[in-house]
């Protein structure tokens, strides 16, 4: 069954385009489309699409109130698209907290090294959250409401605010007991769904956290200095997009630059640096940064894997395990999607898999604090 699409944009070049890219994939149907956001909510309501692609500047309605409305009225998987500016990246991470589930660039040349890849990965990222909807999102029990974790929340924790709540919640994780390891680096790998993962993460952890973070996300280079810039702002921990020669300190997260890889060039220190390979798909890179903490820190990584797209922090998580390193990964239920901790998991490399709610109080307990 194809995957039905609303295309939601006031410009005419630009439904025709994400419509023409989209119906290439015989699996994608575009249904319809609204030229601004009241438009949007009401055929959101009329025509239950499985996803619906939105743009954050409009007339009537602008996308950020556009997408608050249809999470709490019709519950819709929903990319943003978004210019990349840093008014567009503070946009797109309210369009987050409001509950949209992942975004894009909307010059689509800046996510890819040419325009068949930047088609696929439009696709693909509409099919894997379309796909999703049914299998990943419920009505909470409790309240009758549909909830998930909130972006701009300050304690990370789900609130009802009648969006999608993540299924699987409360694992018995919370139980585990810690290993006795000893440690001297965190480090996270995420892509789709991450920056609201890594908010539910990171602002439930202490602000005597014992060691430093490594946070890779997968993200255009005009957004990671806003995101960091807003984990900064709600967690007790500091967070910081890393730069060229920083010194690790314990209690410091340090965000990849958008763009750029980040790599720890000894114990201590960080090397962030334009990578031109064309091996290299993602910028940053998860195996990258993995594979270069294997090396500096062998064994002494706790390393997870979050929600995301492919297979990025795959082959990293093996050269950590091969040195002794811990790897988890977040589990099925509580993904946006389950590609990178699959990934992992497959392999065989995860000692845990994880319920989102559950690894911040999983990492705290492990490491002591």
């Amino acid at each position: 069954m194809a995957v039905k699409v609303l295309v939601v944009d006031d410009s005419s070049f630009f439904r025709r385009r994400v419509s023409e890219i989209l119906e290439l994939d015989s699996e994608i149907k575009v249904i319809d489309f609204a030229v601004n956001g009241k438009e949007a909510v009401e055929k959101a309501a009329s025509l239950r699409p499985d996803v619906i692609t939105m743009d954050v500047e409009m007339p009537v309605l602008d996308g950020i109130s556009a997408v608050k409305q249809i999470m709490a009225s019709n519950p819709t998987p929903i990319l943003m698209f978004s210019s990349l500016t840093r008014e567009g990246a503070s946009a797109t991470l309210d369009a987050l907290d409001a509950g949209a589930l992942d975004f894009l660039p909307k010059k689509f040349e800046d996510i890819a090294r040419n325009s068949d890849e930047a088609i696929k990965s439009l696709q693909a990222k509409v099919k894997e959250i379309g796909r999703r909807r049914l299998s990943r999102f419920t009505t909470s029990t409790t309240t009758g409401q549909p909830t998930r974790p909130s972006l701009g929340s300050s304690t990370g924790i789900s609130q009802p605010d009648r969006t999608f709540q993540r299924t699987g919640v409360g694992s018995s994780s919370k139980a585990a007991k810690a290993s006795g390891k000893k440690y001297q680096l965190v480090a996270i790998g995420t892509s789709t769904g991450g920056p609201v993962a890594l908010q539910t993460i990171l602002t439930q952890l202490p602000a005597n956290f014992p060691y430093p973070i490594l946070l890779i996300q997968h993200m255009p280079a005009a957004f990671t200095p806003a995101f960091a810039s807003r984990l900064n702002s709600l967690c007790k921990i500091r967070v910081k997009e890393a730069q060229q020669g920083d010194r690790l300190e314990p209690g410091v997260a340090y965000l990849a630059p958008g763009g750029q890889q980040m790599m720890v060039e000894s114990r201590g220190t960080l090397k962030v640096f334009e990578d031109d390979s064309p091996r290299i798909t993602y910028k940053p890179s998860v195996d990258v940064t993995f594979a270069s903490a294997a090396k500096a820190y062998q064994g002494d990584v706790l390393a997870v894997v979050l929600t995301g797209m492919g297979a990025d922090g795959r082959d990293g998580a093996r050269m950590l395990k091969q040195a002794g390193a811990t790897i988890w990964a977040q589990d099925e239920k509580t993904c946006v999607v389950y590609g990178m901790p699959q990934a992992v998991a497959n392999a065989g490399l995860a000692s845990e898999h994880l319920a989102l709610p559950d690894v911040a109080t999983r990492i705290a307990k492990e490491v002591g604090c």
